[in-house]
Formats: C-alpha cells, sequence, structure tokens
C-alpha cells in the first residue's frame, strides 16, 4: 500500500531534545560569520556599548547584532523588523544569537549609530582577503552604478522639474477660471452652486500649492548643485542609460578586483556622473592593495584628462575609450583621430599629407593647450571632408601624450572593455537583486553609506565562500 512520508506529532514531546548545535551543520555559512565577527576587536574598530555598563538595563554585545546584520543581509533580510521576526524562528539566526532576540528599534539603532564602524568591518574583511593572497593582482575595474533612493521622484526639485510643476498649476488654473465663466453664465441652480464651489476649492488649492513651490525654489536656489530632496535631503536626481529616464538616489562606485572579481574597495556619492571618480577611486584602491603599480580599466564615462594625467602621476595605468563628442564624423567629415602626429617634429600630418605646425599656446579652461594649422586648407581638393572654415586648427593639450598612451593600450588590447564589463558589472547586479530591485532603507549619505558597506561585505563574504570553501575559510580565519 502506498504511503506519504509523515511528520513527527507537534504534541509530541521528545526525551532528548537536539540542541541549536546541531541544526548547523559544519559547511554552514553562519559558521562564517561567527568566525569572522569573533576574530574582530570591535572597540577598536569603534563599536558602542563593547564594555558594559555598571548599572541599568543590559545592553545585547554589539558581536550579536553585528552577527545579525551579516546574516541578514548575506540572506536578503536587511529589515530590522524582518531581522526581529528571523531571531525569533531561524534556527541559523538562534545559533548565531545564542537565542537572543533583540527588537526591531534596538536592532535599527545598532546599524544608524555604528556607521562608522560597520563600515571599518568591510575594509577590515577587504584586508582579510589579501592577507589570504587572493588581491596579489594589481588590476582593477572600475565602475559606477545609479541606486536609488528612499525619496520618491515627485518629492525631488530641480530647475526643470520646478519650471515644469509650475506650469503645469498655472495651466491648471486658467482652465478652472475658463470653467468657472462658464459655471456662472447658466441658470441659478443646486448644480450651479456645486460646481462653483468645486472649482473655487481647487483653484483655491492649487494657488496654495505654488506659494509651496515658491518656497521650495527658494530653498532650491540656495543649494550648491540648485536641487532639493524632501525625504532624502542627500538624494539627487541622476540620469540613468535609459533614454529620457533617471533616478532619484545615489552613484555607487565600486573597484573591483579582475581575478576573483571581489570588492576591494567602494565609494557612495551623491554626484550624478563618473568624470571626477576616476583618480581619487584609483589611489585609493592602490592604497589598500599595497602596490606601487595597479592597472585600472573603466568605461568611456570616466573619460576626463586631468584624472587621467593624476592617475598617470601616482604610478597608475589606466585604459579606456574616449567619448566620441565631436559632430564632425556624423556630418562626413574628417575628426582629429585622422590626423597624425609626428612627435619629432611637432607637426600634424592631415589626410591630404599637408603639414600642420604648432604656432601658439594659450590657456583654456585651466588647460594649456598648443594650436597648429596649415595655410594650405584654401586650395585642398578634399577641404569639404575637412572643414567649412578658412582652415582646420588642431588642439593639442599640454599632456596629450598621456592620452595617447591610453588610446594605445587600448588599441593593443580591444578586450579590455568586455573584461571591464564581466568584472564590475556583475557585482553590482547581484547586489541590487539582492536588494529586491528596491530602494535603500537608509536616508542621508553617511547613513546610505553604511548599508552600501553591509552589500558590499555580504558580496564579498559569499564570493570568498564559493573560491575556498567554507571549511577552508573557517580555518583560514582561526589559524
Amino acid at each position: 500500500m502506498k504511503r506519504f512520508v509523515e511528520g513527527l506529532d507537534r504534541g509530541q514531546s521528545t526525551f532528548f531534545p537536539e540542541t541549536l548545535e546541531d541544526f548547523v551543520e559544519d559547511d554552514n555559512p553562519a559558521r562564517v560569520i561567527e568566525a569572522f565577527v569573533e576574530m574582530l576587536d570591535l572597540g577598536e574598530l569603534g563599536f558602542g556599548g563593547v564594555d558594559p555598563k555598571a548599572t541599568g538595563r543590559p545592553a545585547y554585545h554589539p558581536s550579536v547584532l553585528l552577527k545579525l546584520y551579516i546574516y541578514g543581509y548575506l540572506n536578503r533580510v536587511q529589515s530590522s523588523r524582518r531581522l526581529e521576526r528571523e531571531a525569533a524562528r531561524n534556527v541559523e539566526v538562534m545559533w548565531l544569537t545564542g537565542r537572543l532576540v533583540p527588537d526591531h528599534k534596538t536592532i535599527a539603532d545598532f546599524r544608524k549609530d555604528n556607521g562608522p564602524a560597520i563600515r571599518k568591518v568591510c575594509s577590515r574583511f577587504v584586508a582579510l582577503c589579501r592577507q589570504l593572497g587572493l588581491l596579489a593582482e594589481a588590476s582593477v575595474a572600475i565602475d559606477g552604478s545609479k541606486f536609488k533612493a528612499v525619496n520618491n521622484r515627485d518629492r525631488n526639485f530641480t530647475s526643470a522639474k520646478m519650471k515644469r510643476r509650475m506650469v503645469q498649476i498655472e495651466e491648471s488654473v486658467a482652465r478652472y477660471l475658463h470653467q468657472l465663466d462658464s459655471t456662472d453664465r447658466q441658470e441659478p441652480s443646486l448644480a450651479r452652486t456645486m460646481r462653483t464651489t468645486r472649482l473655487e476649492e481647487k483653484i483655491e488649492r492649487l494657488k496654495e500649492e505654488m506659494q509651496r513651490l515658491e518656497g521650495l525654489d527658494a530653498q532650491r536656489q540656495a543649494k550648491p548643485d540648485q536641487q532639493i530632496s524632501l525625504t532624502d535631503p542627500d538624494a539627487r536626481s541622476m540620469a540613468t542609460s535609459g533614454r529620457g529616464s533617471g533616478t532619484v538616489g545615489y552613484n555607487v562606485q565600486a573597484a573591483v578586483d579582475c581575478e576573483h572579481h571581489l570588492i576591494v574597495t567602494h565609494e557612495v556619492t551623491n554626484v550624478g556622473n563618473d568624470r571626477s571618480q576616476l583618480s581619487p577611486m584609483a589611489k585609493k584602491t592602490k592604497v589598500i592593495l599595497g602596490t606601487d603599480r595597479l592597472d585600472v580599466v573603466a568605461d568611456r564615462g570616466y573619460f576626463n584628462s586631468e584624472e587621467i594625467l593624476a592617475c598617470d602621476e601616482a604610478g597608475i595605468t589606466v585604459t579606456l575609450p574616449k567619448p566620441m563628442t565631436s559632430g564632425n564624423k556624423a556630418k562626413g567629415r574628417f575628426v582629429k583621430a585622422d590626423f597624425r602626429y609626428l612627435a619629432d617634429e611637432d607637426v600634424y600630418i592631415c589626410p591630404a599629407g599637408e603639414r600642420l605646425k604648432y604656432y601658439f599656446t594659450n590657456e583654456e579652461k585651466g588647460l594649456t593647450l598648443r594650436r597648429y594649422w596649415t595655410n594650405a586648407c584654401r586650395v585642398c581638393a578634399i577641404k569639404h571632408r575637412c572643414t567649412t572654415g578658412v582652415q582646420r586648427r588642431i588642439t593639442r593639450w599640454q599632456h596629450e601624450h598621456v592620452l595617447e598612451a591610453v588610446q594605445r593600450r587600448l588599441d593593443e588590447n580591444p578586450q579590455a572593455m568586455r573584461q571591464r564589463r564581466e568584472t564590475v558589472e556583475h557585482p553590482f547586479g547581484t547586489i541590487k537583486a539582492r536588494m529586491g530591485a528596491t530602494h535603500f532603507l537608509m536616508k542621508s549619505l553617511p547613513r546610505v553609506a553604511t548599508e552600501m558597506a553591509l552589500h558590499v561585505l555580504a558580496y564579498n563574504l559569499t564570493r570568498l565562500m564559493n573560491i575556498l570553501g567554507i571549511v577552508p575559510l573557517i580555518k583560514a580565519m582561526r589559524a
């Protein structure tokens, strides 16, 4: 006779009940969290409450709450209320915390009050990876990704958004006034009275909204970036890859190791572009790796002459493509890349074979620029493919040879961009999937940085367990 597998009777008691240790195998990730937290000096890292007070109610040791958070971010449970529930029902969490069940307020306050220390824990794990020899190759890929803030787009105002909203209100007021005039011409009735009252109330609400927006606009204009967010004051409106789309959030920068895809360092910014992020991220990575030379690959969004020069002077080799900002190529005309530079003679050779010699140097936007041209353009047979002016002029930056070296490295290694994409975009995708494709839970830049540090720590912890294995990793931590 066929039967189903039957469970135990819920009312059945056992003479020898199981221990929590029986539910957590030797290769359980919870044991990695335990080993990692136990090897940390929480007082040195700056956690509060390491030494208990002599009076008052006993507090939770910070190691208990840190283990709880690392477990939560490792298992896609970031909310303090959900962590409270997990502590009461999840046997792995019970094993980690010793069956302690902190309330959600205590859990939330720990993350809020210990931000700098939590960020140091993330850095300490990267140092552990380096000690284990996993960051020996001084080669990283740098990229940025936009993460949503808790601030809704309708509660963020830029100059364009403010003008658009005010125009909409003015149009609505004009429409309601027209409807009010039409209503006044109708025969007196209860319906006309109610309609008139309703329209007058709408107009009054719109006038109040206009006054509110005018007050917000004054606050917005006082901001350095002419932008204001009402829910999260540090969140900013940023363009995303989709045409005409955008988000209100943060720009998270990351430097990812090209060999093991570990996040070496990261930074949370509220600047919507990457143009000024290359040298700070590269220099920070170089310090963390403790190397004299560093190879960095990035995308065209990081192309900035001064940033590339700063990296070169710091012993950092950069590979990235130059964006095509000139409209000549779309018009079928020659671009600067079609002109060949002879360094020995300090001249450019144009596509027609003419020599563009140096004439003078000037300063423009803080850059020292050298100007080259030839007077042969007037009789050139292919001038229509080059310029509509009297002569085609070429501008050369004082440190142009640094940019030429960057382009040469890219030409010699055409797979660099593919390697960058496969290296640095995967961590961002993994972290966003773990977040549930939603927004940060905390507000303000410092607290969002703390939340991101926990996400990065969980990602690196997962990578390290996959690379070394759980049991060998625990042994290495306790060695």
